[in-house]
């Protein structure tokens, strides 16, 4: 037995027979509210025990006993205890003030067949745990509950740019530098393209908006990527233009060994990037005011549609000659771009502005974008959960990562659906 599972029995009321320990009738008019931090497990319950309605918290616990265990009879928050919920109940317990709190034991008064079935998952070993069954499960079930978990994936992305936000004044276009220059690294290098953006404000390179060998040059030379003698005439131009804009601004350029290239692709390379990302800065000056301008999403990827300067299609790196070649901003990278950087700042914005257009615009651009392409993805395809856009694979990466990897079953529409079939 569990507390996870004892939750999930008190919550949705799957048991009969409502009778404290001393025999007197338990009416559960309110369950509460679940408790995600210390303190009691729900609070804000109404019950009625006997013929007194009681408004108040309610602990569950295995074993009556565990309420000494986990030192609660010392601690003030657990005063207000008005229902005590157990699996089983091998203690009297009292209150601080030598008061004994009802006691509800759940032992014999549920389904045992939900129980195994709650045991088969969390035992599975299946790629989630219920690959077996879900086939079952009624389409709409699934629909609400992706739509659901869309909003909640959202909503975890929007708190992180909520905090950036606050660290930048609340400044839009400094927070969304910073959070676009990291997504321009993508997973391998984005935390050397965070640590960039972060070293050289975006204040600096405004000032220089009209010079892309400048704009280059501060990010070459902030990346760490200028220190060495060159033979070609371009990093040399770059090197002598960030030796006084470094002194300009009193800058300190990031550590060169952040920087990733094994594994790859060389139009992945961070200098390809930067250079893409150069040229965004310089073309699009106040770049969030203009996302917000944007009404579709294909005004979006226009925008992000980036070439680099004319040395970088004969080159992956400096002094390196290669075949040449122009090196755009690929189409997945650029949905990318839009899935993990716009998409969520758009939203926060409809939140921060109380403006729904904004956040219902962030959900249609998700609709528009294709699904996205990942081992993920193909593996809900063959379990028979189709997807058909941006919006349906984030919210199925969501289900993944915080539910069926976590074996979250409980708290998930379709474990719960599956649970009581």
């Amino acid at each position: 037995m569990t507390e996870e599972f004892l939750y999930y029995i008190w919550n949705f009321r799957l048991f009969n027979n409502c009778y404290t320990s001393n025999g007197e009738p338990v009416n559960i008019i309110n369950v509460g509210e679940k408790n995600i931090n210390s303190g009691p497990d729900f609070f804000n319950a109404k019950i009625k025990i006997g013929k007194t309605v009681w408004a108040g918290n309610v602990e569950i616990h295995i074993n009556a006993s565990d309420w000494y265990k986990h030192r609660h009879h010392k601690d003030k928050a657990y005063n207000n205890i008005i229902l005590h919920v157990v699996y089983n109940n091998d203690k009297i317990i009292k209150r601080y003030n030598n008061e004994i709190i009802p006691v509800l034991e759940l032992k014999g008064k549920f389904d045992d067949k939900l129980y195994f079935n709650y045991e088969q998952f969390m035992n599975s070993k299946l790629w989630i745990p219920c690959q077996n069954q879900i086939k079952e499960v009624e389409t709409l079930i699934v629909k609400d509950w992706l739509e659901n978990l869309l909003i909640e994936r959202l909503e975890k992305k929007v708190k992180v740019i909520e905090y950036t936000l606050d660290l930048c004044n609340n400044s839009w276009e400094q927070t969304f530098y910073q959070h676009l220059a990291c997504n321009f690294g993508f997973k391998v290098n984005a935390m050397a393209f965070e640590l960039l953006a972060k070293s050289l404000p975006l204040i600096y390179l405004a000032k220089h908006k009209n010079n892309l060998l400048q704009i280059e040059a501060m990010l070459f030379g902030q990346a760490g990527l200028l220190n060495k003698k060159f033979k070609d005439e371009y990093p040399k131009k770059l090197q002598y233009e960030y030796h006084f804009l470094k002194q300009k601004f009193s800058l300190t350029p990031v550590n060169t060994k952040l920087w990733k290239f094994l594994r790859l692709r060389p139009s992945n390379f961070p200098l390809i990037r930067i250079s893409q990302f150069a040229n965004l800065i310089y073309k699009s000056t106040h770049l969030f005011s203009k996302i917000l301008e944007c009404k579709k999403v294909t005004e979006i990827s226009d925008m992000f549609n980036l070439s680099c300067s004319e040395y970088w299609d004969t080159h992956y790196l400096f002094d390196k000659l290669s075949v040449k070649r122009k090196k755009h901003t690929g189409k997945n990278a650029i949905n990318t771009i839009i899935i993990n950087t716009i998409v969520p700042f758009l939203f926060l914005y409809g939140i921060k502005k109380d403006d729904k257009i904004y956040k219902e615009r962030a959900l249609q651009f998700l609709e528009q974008l294709p699904k996205e392409n990942n081992g993920i993805i193909k593996k809900w395809d063959s379990t028979g959960i189709k997807s058909y856009s941006a919006a349906d694979t984030q919210a199925l990466l969501e289900l993944k990562n915080n539910y069926c990897d976590l074996k979250k079953c409980l708290n998930c529409r379709i474990g719960n659906y599956i649970l009581r079939q």
